[in-house]
């Protein structure tokens, strides 16, 4: 009797262990509009999200969605406390020392700055201004090592506040990615406007992995690639970034 109690015992561990492998926590900020966001019953929603459960759709997996604050992400998933980070993330030198990333799902967007329409002002010769940025972003990094010398560089918890804040006229611009900008431009009805040169910055967005989870990138990549060769991919980016794409059908 009490071999068969141990092996059933046994044999629970072994099934919840294999539950546990086939679901797999990922990381969104739901601040980021289109990439992810909180619907109006405050469930992840967007871009990623979409891609998200198409990954776990073809790679036979289960997703579970779990919200957390930028600046504390990518500590988080270092910790554990879920497997893959999808929230808008760029890939950079700096981030691939700390975590790995899949391939990109999203190619190299151009960083752009906005300010008030009319404005005057010029990105290429700021001098004396209040410049807005996600604090923590590639966008963040660049501004304190092109802009800090002669500008006051503000960094904000989510793009949102720092909106927030260059419409009540607290900041003179804000440097962002290009895809969340957009839709924000065209929204204000002309009270915003695309200032200055675009910035090339980073090797596209992508899923960050903690380093020691090869076969979990390598089964994010494999259903990456086969979502990028049917379409799947195109179609959700051009169902959430109007204009853009296609960038990955053969």
């Amino acid at each position: 009797m009490k071999k068969l109690i141990l092996a059933a015992v046994a044999t629970m561990a072994l099934g919840s262990a294999v539950q546990a492998q086939e679901t797999v926590r990922i990381a969104t900020e739901g601040a980021y509009a289109p990439w992810n966001f909180l619907d109006d019953s405050g469930a992840p929603a967007g871009f990623e999200i979409d891609l998200g459960n198409a990954i776990c759709a073809q790679a036979g997996l289960t997703c579970e969605w779990i919200t957390n604050d930028w600046d504390s992400i990518i500590p988080n998933l270092l910790a554990g406390n879920y497997d893959v980070i999808m929230a808008g993330m760029s890939i950079t030198e700096e981030r691939l020392q700390t975590i790995d990333f899949t391939q990109n799902y999203f190619p190299p967007d151009p960083s752009k700055f906005i300010a008030a329409a009319g404005s005057g002002i010029d990105p290429s010769a700021l001098e004396g201004k209040r410049v807005g940025v996600q604090g923590g972003t590639i966008q963040a990094a660049y501004a304190e090592e092109n802009l800090g010398a002669t500008n006051t560089v503000v960094s904000f918890g989510t793009a949102d506040q720092a909106m927030a804040d260059l419409a009540a006229g607290n900041l003179d611009t804000i440097l962002a990615d290009g895809a969340y900008l957009e839709p924000v431009v065209t929204a204000s009805g002309g009270a915003m406007e695309f200032v200055g040169e675009d910035v090339m910055i980073g090797d596209g967005v992508g899923a960050g992995i903690r380093k020691d989870e090869a076969e979990l990138k390598a089964t994010f990549n494999d259903a990456l690639t086969a979502l990028k060769a049917d379409g799947t991919v195109d179609q959700l980016i051009a169902q959430w970034f109007e204009g853009r794409g296609p960038y990955f059908a053969e």
